[in-house]
């Protein structure tokens, strides 16, 4: 099975989420809310959707199996 352009964009748009948690931890700085007046707006709340979105589509690397 190999990887689909789909789970490529999504596994870059989890990578990007993971960055901005990092931040959120590290520095307690959200870079999308930052970005987009607040984690309570319409872009802020679409973001976190594609991101969690993103990391279902993401499950199915898990199960992928590998071409050696």
């Amino acid at each position: 099975m190999s990887v689909t352009l789909l789970q490529k964009i999504a596994l870059v748009v989890t990578i990007i989420g993971a960055i901005n948690w990092g931040l959120i931890g590290l520095f307690q700085f959200d870079l999308v809310a930052w970005l987009f007046a607040g984690e309570t707006s319409i872009v802020s709340r679409t973001i976190y959707t594609l991101v969690g979105i993103t990391g279902l589509i993401n499950i199915g690397l898990l199960f992928a199996h590998t071409e050696d």
